[in-house]
């Protein structure tokens, strides 16, 4: 019978001292299955051109707070802004299969002052069931022919 191979989505993350910065770079996803305890992260969805089905689980070196944690699924991305239990120093590199977000990241000696911008791009907090469906791409283009 029909195998279903479960692939992993391209992720990035980059970290604070008080959270955890995650993006799942997958297109068209649909229904996405996503669940946030104070230990892990667990995502799986199909998506991409050809409707793949994806997972991931995560698990965290320590415990986060899902009630302020906060969530933007769009059309090409599903991010992720995961509040820690506790500010402190940075973790280690999270286990799986990741890459690190370099347009986020940044150092942990470095000034967290123009951070705030962060939260501006997440509409809500963390619902699982909320799929974002405004998307730039989706607007009516202008006639070429004129």
């Amino acid at each position: 019978m029909g195998e279903i191979t479960m692939l992993h989505p391209s992720t990035k993350w980059a970290q604070r001292r008080d959270r955890i910065l995650l993006t799942i770079e997958l297109s068209d996803c649909q229904k996405p299955d996503i669940s946030l305890d104070t230990n892990s992260l667990k995502f799986s969805a199909k998506g991409g051109k050809e409707q793949k089905y994806y997972t991931l689980e995560l698990k965290f070196h320590k415990e986060v707070n899902p009630e302020e944690s906060k969530q933007n699924i769009t059309a090409r991305e599903i991010c992720f802004n995961i509040k820690k239990m506790e500010d402190g120093p940075y973790w280690p590199r999270l286990p799986g299969f990741l890459h690190t977000d370099f347009s986020r990241w940044k150092d942990e000696d470095d000034s967290e002052e123009e951070d705030t911008a962060i939260d501006d791009n997440f509409e809500s907090d963390f619902d699982p069931g909320e799929v974002n469906s405004d998307d730039s791409d989706n607007e009516e283009l202008p006639d070429l022919d004129s």
